[in-house]
């Protein structure tokens, strides 16, 4: 059968433009299923990021780009997302969350997703993967539901140059080490220096130590992001070092899970705040973030400052700081699995034994983890109430505090919609452009023409956490539709098939 010339010019047309695409998709620019998707998300109220009011508009996602926003007609082979009545906004920008394992035992990050997470950043409190580079190829080779970003870890590099020699600080010849391994995570993908100075390891180094190897990572365009050296009693003086860390460097500061943990410092929220509105004043660029829980998460020994975890004194002062035993819930302890989810005077009336034996049987093992019930609401206001405190979530993938599963959810629905402590565009800024800005990421954060499309449509009449300390990765209700890079991996119910996922590099204007 002869084909006619109007038959024949379409047929080539479509047959160059695939070979186009497949071209491009084999020099890695986009993929077949990418390039020609087309989604229309209608009739939202769009929140764009910025902290400007809501507004109605139409959102057209091509590939893995938002290429308009107003409103807009629906066009042909478009799949077309009734967004009445509901709220959509950029994904959500977790600027610290511990999935840096999870995400290659668990791609999906159904428990991350569910939430509205588009964008992990990982390598927090001083550990992190290494060598980096090799972490990133194993992401990129097998990619997760969500973009990662990853921090060079402040102890993980010090483990790896002083070995098991690391309860001192560090020699001038160690530093530069120690400074030329930042370098190299830098080079490597990293976005800045994260460390955990309360932990083990990263509590023995000098704030010089810390300040040679924040330098090297601020002369790569990176910042600094730590769990600072104290949380309780002497909350005060840590968040002062981490400024002075900062400004001595020249590099920007974050402040994470900023909190007041022990009995002694409960109410002294503003004071807190003082010291870091007194630096940014002076024209140093601090940021903090804050979850919304009344409880934290770590080991046991962080309870005992002078590391005499044996002596009854120290044990009673530390359980004391936290308002006794019964504010101890035990995460995690391997040899005694029948204890995980009580608390310790529990555990200590069960093996009739004293609250002090019980903390040093429970401190002995390595592997242990706890919640402290130890902080206050009024204070966790105070923080959230200033514009440059973030929300993030110190959680992750199988994390058995309910931050981990609910922490964008509890914000939105019970701090915003029931308790009105900031207003929904303001709740959003602080969960997208803000911890965007600070990571560098110029194509997120925002909902514009041009940028990446990684957004999240929830029911903002509906949107609330459902983990608890006792079931810690319940999902959240209301979120009903997540697009990481323009793919669609929640549908409100579940987890899709799609991967999408990115490795995320800082922008190279910002490097040197």
């Amino acid at each position: 059968m002869k084909t006619s010339r109007q038959t024949r010019r379409p047929a080539l047309r479509h047959v160059a433009t695939c070979l186009f695409a497949v071209a491009l998709a084999a020099a890695g620019h986009f993929t077949m299923a990418a390039q020609s998707a087309r989604t229309l998300i209608r009739g939202a109220q769009l929140i764009d990021g910025t902290g400007a009011p809501v507004r109605r508009a139409d959102v057209r996602i091509s590939g893995d780009t938002i290429t308009e926003v107003g409103i807009l007609t629906p066009g042909r082979d478009e799949a077309v997302i009734d967004a009445e009545g509901l709220m959509l906004a950029p994904g959500f920008v977790d600027i610290h969350n511990h999935s840096t394992d999870g995400l290659e035992r668990e791609p999906a990050a159904v428990t991350q997703i569910a939430q509205g997470i588009t964008t992990l950043a990982v390598g927090q409190d001083g550990s992190a993967p290494w060598p980096l580079a090799a972490y990133l190829d194993r992401i990129r080779a097998a990619p997760p539901t969500v973009n990662v970003a990853v921090m060079a870890g402040h102890a993980t590099l010090r483990e790896a140059v002083l070995s098991g020699d690391y309860r001192r600080d560090s020699t001038g010849a160690e530093q530069s080490r120690l400074s030329s391994l930042v370098t190299q995570a830098m080079t490597e993908g990293a976005f800045g220096l994260s460390s955990g100075l309360e932990y083990e390891v990263g509590s023995y180094a000098s704030a010089e130590e810390v300040v040679a190897m924040a330098r090297a990572a601020g002369a790569r365009g990176g910042f600094y992001i730590s769990h600072i050296r104290d949380e309780a009693d002497r909350t005060m003086e840590a968040i002062t070092e981490a400024i002075a860390i900062g400004e001595r460097a020249k590099l920007p500061v974050h402040i994470t899970h900023i909190k007041l943990g022990t009995v002694a410092v409960w109410g002294k929220a503003r004071e807190a705040v003082a010291l870091i509105e007194a630096a940014r004043a002076r024209g140093v660029d601090v940021t903090a973030d804050a979850y919304p829980y009344l409880a934290w998460q770590a080991t046991p020994r962080v309870l005992i400052p002078s590391k005499q975890y044996e002596d009854e004194a120290a044990i009673r002062r530390g359980l004391d700081d936290i308002g006794g035993a019964r504010n101890v819930q035990i995460t995690r302890w391997p040899s005694q699995a029948r204890y995980v989810g009580q608390r310790l005077d529990a555990m200590a009336k069960a093996e009739g034994i004293s609250d002090i034996e019980a903390y040093r049987r429970f401190a002995r093992e390595s592997g242990t983890s706890m919640i402290g019930h130890a902080m206050v609401e009024d204070d966790l206001r105070v923080f959230y109430a200033q514009p440059w405190v973030m929300v993030a979530s110190d959680g992750g993938i199988a994390n058995n505090h309910p931050r981990g599963a609910g922490t964008f959810p509890r914000v939105l629905g019970r701090y915003v919609r029931e308790q009105a402590w900031m207003t929904w565009p303001e709740a959003i800024r602080r969960m997208t452009l803000l911890p965007a800005t600070r990571l560098g990421l110029r194509d997120r954060g925002r909902v514009a023409t041009g940028l990446r499309a990684d957004l999240v449509l929830f029911d903002p009449a509906r949107v609330i956490d459902r983990s608890t300390f006792d079931d810690p990765r319940a999902l959240p209700e209301g979120v009903r539709g997540v697009w990481v890079n323009g793919a669609r991996v929640w549908d409100g119910t579940a987890a899709t098939s799609a991967r999408p996922g990115r490795v995320l590099v800082p922008s190279t204007s910002a490097r040197p």
